[in-house]
């Protein structure tokens, strides 16, 4: 029976991501692309001023609505919501079954989902309210009921969500969990559950605002020790990476790398191959970080949008590019004997750290992956109190920390495929809003150039 339903879950997989959603998923990012001119090319200083460069200065770590949350605080919760395994196990499962071609679909497939991210962030502060707390509500269901008058649209987005949110974004993460400490430290599944299940339940019962504080340290400090490890790697390996570099431009167009790069591309951010084992890359086109870029204390929509921008940019053309280059840099690649996804990306950083490598890159999965999870449960928090009321937050609390524990000691086979028709379920109904509602973006989008002389 449950093979059954695994096959099921597969094919309703393969028809979800096929070629008509990826040419929906690219057909928005080249539309949004081309109204705004290029803008994530033209106006890169403008909007790397405007997020990265800000956090450096502070300005976006203030805000004056108590009822809000900073903007850094939300770019941390959205990046780590998107910053997962996918980024260290996916992209070595991608270059594995696509080639080093792949990377580049990676690529053009970002620099679309850039302006998609964009778009639907840009709509979400447009469509945003005020809860009973006062503080600020928003996501796809809120543009899909108001702005598109379709309730069914708004409540198949929250219902795909939530459940989503048990699997690719609890389940799945917390079994990376379980397998990174057990072959670090060899603590048992079980420990490993409870421990997950007791912190993410400290991190989740202070709402967002404890959920941001917590992603507030960990981000930037998952981030710089990734990196810093990965660069490590490639210093070591510079007369590697022109090399690298030229291979992948050059097999780019070869069938192999087509169809791991192009065909296997989910929501603008990875090769299906390599992302749909882990998570989606950066989620642009989900919906799913609208919910809590909604919340922030930002008073211009397009302004909001443009960290959507960054964070795109960010999760995947540096976290994916440079995971890629280590892998093609260190050699392993071509000698890589059956090793794929973590594995794989092990094996590279033990050619410069020796078996510490397969330790830092185990460290690095659980950093990752935990930090998924208080994003996501934030995502399905705000979709099940849509569908069910408020009263649904505290029972979808309890039921998401349990789920933590259950994942860190069973099978994920079934989880993933499920999790992966429901991610792409939740893309369906958001894209159909942002298209039918894309005058209203881009009417704001003139306005907020003529405020900006751009």
């Amino acid at each position: 029976m449950l093979d059954r339903l695994l096959l099921l879950c597969d094919m309703l997989r393969a028809f979800v991501w096929g070629p008509p959603m990826l040419v929906l998923l690219a057909g928005t990012g080249v539309y949004f692309t081309l109204q705004t001119r290029l803008f994530q090319i033209r106006c890169a200083p403008f909007w790397l001023r405007r997020t990265l460069f800000s956090c450096f200065s502070g300005r976006a770590r203030r805000k004056a609505d108590k009822n809000a949350v900073s903007p850094f605080a939300v770019m941390c919760t959205a990046l780590a919501a998107t910053v997962g395994t996918g980024n260290i196990a996916g992209v070595a499962a991608a270059l594995t079954a696509g080639g080093p071609g792949a990377v580049f679909w990676m690529w053009v497939s970002a620099f679309f989902g850039m302006m998609t991210g964009f778009a639907e962030n840009t709509l979400g502060m447009l469509y945003r309210e005020r809860g009973a707390d006062g503080a600020w509500r928003g996501g796809p269901m809120l543009y899909l009921k108001n702005g598109l008058h379709s309730p069914l649209l708004a409540g198949a987005f929250a219902l795909f969500c939530m459940l989503a949110s048990f699997g690719m974004g609890n389940m799945s993460q917390c079994n990376a969990i379980a397998e990174g400490i057990g072959s670090v430290f060899g603590v048992p599944p079980l420990v490993t559950g409870l421990c997950t299940a007791g912190l993410l339940g400290c991190a989740m019962l202070g709402g967002l605002r404890r959920i941001s504080r917590v992603t507030e340290a960990l981000v930037p400090f998952m981030a710089v020790f990734y990196l810093g490890g990965a660069l490590t790697v490639l210093f070591v390996h510079r007369e590697a990476l022109l090399p690298a570099l030229r291979l992948i431009v050059s097999e780019a167009f070869c069938l192999r790398a087509g169809a791991g790069g192009v065909l296997g591309y989910g929501v603008m951010q990875a090769v299906r191959t390599g992302v749909a084992r882990g998570v989606f890359s950066n989620e642009a086109g989900l919906g799913s970080s609208v919910m809590v870029h909604a919340a922030a204390d930002a008073s211009e929509p397009c302004g909001q949008g443009m960290w959507a921008v960054f964070e795109v940019f960010f999760d995947t053309i540096v976290m994916c590019t440079i995971t890629a280059l280590v892998i093609l840099c260190s050699g392993v690649y071509q000698g890589a004997g059956g090793l794929t996804g973590a594995r794989l990306t092990a094996a590279a950083f033990s050619t410069v750290f020796g078996r510490p490598g397969g330790s830092f890159v185990a460290l690095s999965l659980v950093l990752f992956a935990f930090s998924t999870l208080p994003g996501w449960s934030y995502y399905g928090q705000r979709a099940a109190e849509y569908l069910l009321g408020a009263w649904s937050a505290p029972v979808y609390r309890v039921l998401f920390i349990a789920a933590a524990a259950a994942g860190c000691m069973m099978r994920l086979d079934l989880v993933w495929a499920v999790s992966d028709v429901f991610n792409g379920l939740m893309a369906l109904p958001n894209l159909a809003g942002v298209l039918a509602l894309r005058r209203e973006i881009l009417a704001e989008w003139q306005h907020f150039c003529r405020a900006n002389h751009l």
